[in-house]
């Protein structure tokens, strides 16, 4: 498991792509920027609502039935797998890298939609993501206040190897 030391959290709280007011604004940026072989990824509660709200489908969606850390009232559904995955505030587990992985053979290799439900929290899977996410990928995620990040995984992969070396083994 690796954890987020305190000293750490502001940068990992930069936004690893540009923000939109909301979905609604990404979907020309999505259009330019999803490579052939890419799949979009959603994270959080409501990005992946209000991206199934705007008949955008994620390829893995990874909610963890919170919004800003207090219980969602809504429950993701779309025609897809699900998965869970045990990930503690402030960590990434094995297990969740393990089953983004998994998603990831899913979605190429058999052409299912995933969701991944996280018990603990989703905050981070960002990176995993940005790392084993195939090229031309784009990955959405909540930037809370802001809006929606739009991360193009080809220009952040380096950026997320980087931040995951500073992560502590636990």
């Amino acid at each position: 498991m690796l954890v987020l030391k305190k000293e750490l959290r502001s940068e990992f709280k930069k936004p690893f792509g540009k923000i939109y007011p909301s979905i609604a604004d990404t979907e020309e940026p999505l259009k330019e920027s999803l490579g052939d072989d890419g799949v979009i990824i959603s994270i959080g509660d409501v990005t992946t609502q209000n991206m199934l709200d705007a008949d955008i489908i994620p390829d893995m969606g990874i909610v963890d039935n919170k919004i800003e850390r207090k219980p969602s009232e809504n429950e993701i559904y779309y025609d897809n797998i699900t998965l869970k995955a045990k990930n503690p505030a402030g960590t990434i587990t094995d297990e969740l890298q393990n089953t983004i992985e998994k998603s990831f053979n899913l979605i190429e290799n058999e052409g299912y939609k995933v969701l991944i439900i996280v018990e603990g929290e989703e905050d981070l899977a960002v990176i995993p993501c940005a790392i084993m996410a195939p090229s031309g990928s784009i990955i959405f995620y909540g930037q809370p206040g802001e809006g929606v990040v739009l991360c193009e995984v080809d220009k952040v992969k380096k950026i997320a190897e980087n931040l995951i070396k500073k992560l502590e083994e636990a």
